[in-house]
């Protein structure tokens, strides 16, 4: 057998066997850490250790119960913008008004189904999935926001719109 021909024969089989290793979800954004170590949300830090004024006053340990010391951080952040925690859930008129005209009760479901209708018809040439080429913006790009034609036209409305970078060239 020639030699060019035992490459070809290599080259469509690779093809063939790495077909066969797709995923059933398409992979748009192809974002993974080529480096082993830890996973950076994984590792939290603890609020300071403090000695109880009374350790009769402490509750009973339970096994998979929380500690003083463990992290809260939507009470956390509802401290840090200003916020009461214990104060509960006070913006039952914004729900109301954003509901106003109807809720789809099933709207996240609906919209991962048709997202992921749309990924699968849109997942990227032979090429590019072959070798991993990140197709994500393109696909999307026809939903996408024209950011400064939109600045521009709400400009010529009269809206005050804050500053913005100018843009780019590159294309």
């Amino acid at each position: 057998m020639p030699r060019h021909a035992m490459i070809l024969a290599g080259i469509c089989a690779a093809m063939v066997l790495s077909a066969c290793d797709r995923n059933a979800e398409p992979s748009l954004l192809n974002i993974k850490s080529q480096q082993v170590g830890p996973d950076e949300f994984s590792i939290l830090p603890n609020k300071p250790l403090t000695l109880p004024d009374d350790y009769s006053a402490l509750p009973a340990p339970t096994r998979g119960g929380s500690n003083r010391v463990d992290p809260t951080p939507l009470a956390d952040a509802t401290v840090a913008l200003g916020g009461n925690p214990a104060g509960g859930i006070r913006d039952g008129g914004l729900v109301n008004y954003a509901s106003r005209y109807g809720v789809t009760p099933n709207i996240r479901t609906a919209l991962a189904e048709e997202d992921l209708e749309y990924r699968r018809d849109n997942d990227g040439r032979i090429l590019e999935r072959l070798f991993n080429v990140n197709v994500y913006f393109e696909a999307y790009a026809e939903q996408s926001l024209d950011q400064y034609r939109e600045l521009e036209r709400m400009r010529r409305l009269g809206v005050r719109t804050v500053s913005a970078p100018p843009e780019s060239t590159e294309d």
